[in-house]
């Protein structure tokens, strides 16, 4: 499916227009003005292949999130259709909590829930086209949004399909469950090189900086093929 075929009428929070004040020039390209809105406790995942956290809960449960799923996906397989997963914002410095969608309705009504799960599934479908047409997986993502404080709108807000906020693969590496899948544009460096000498307890230790340097490498990598 082309992604001009697919509408998407989600805006967002960046602040344009001739009244918005430019960006001080020694935060110019790492900075950007955005409008302040009512943020939402949800933190809106999409999931469109097996890995991760969710493939630790298949193995134990056959589950994602408590949804079922088909027997005998491997690690890295495609899921039979993206997986919204929502999960609670939690209290910073603590892990936020992965929730049903019942339990999303509960906290912010089921108007709202609808709208979180239908508009994180349809940008998903989009970038997902996009980074398709470039050779490039969009494996996992998370959203966050907003309500405009004066017109009640909701509104995309915080990093969107970032290689921090996402998990990116290689189409032409691409393998279920092979190796050449984990030759990702993501934070995949940092999450092996933290496995390998870091038990989770305490104050993780300082990336070395060829792992700082590689991790770079892949995001520029992906931003080059992305905007081309």
């Amino acid at each position: 499916m082309s992604t001009r075929s697919i509408p998407l009428q989600v805006p967002n929070h960046l602040a344009v227009g001739d009244d918005v004040p430019t960006v001080p020039a020694e935060l110019a390209d790492r900075a950007m003005l955005v409008r302040r809105l009512d943020m939402l406790p949800i933190e809106c995942v999409v999931r469109g292949y097996l890995t991760g956290s969710g493939w630790a809960e298949y193995q134990a449960s056959g589950t994602v999130c408590g949804i079922p799923l088909p027997g005998g996906l491997r690690d890295g397989d495609r899921l039979p259709e993206p997986l919204y997963t929502p999960a609670f914002k939690a209290p910073l410095g603590e892990h936020d909590e992965n929730i049903t969608f019942e339990r999303s309705v509960e906290l912010v009504g089921d108007a709202m829930a609808t709208q979180l799960r239908d508009a994180s599934l349809a940008i998903f479908a989009a970038a997902s086209s996009i980074a398709a047409e470039r050779g490039v997986l969009l494996a996992d993502t998370k959203f966050e949004f907003g309500t405009d404080p004066t017109t009640g709108v909701l509104t995309l807000a915080d990093e969107v399909l970032t290689s921090d906020s996402s998990r990116y693969w290689d189409a032409s590496l691409y393998a279920a469950g092979g190796p050449n899948r984990m030759d990702s544009f993501d934070k995949q460096i940092v999450r092996d090189w933290l496995a390998a000498h870091w038990d989770k307890t305490g104050e993780p230790p300082a990336l070395p900086l060829e792992i700082v340097q590689r991790t770079a490498a892949r995001y520029r990598e992906l931003i080059d093929r992305l905007c081309a």
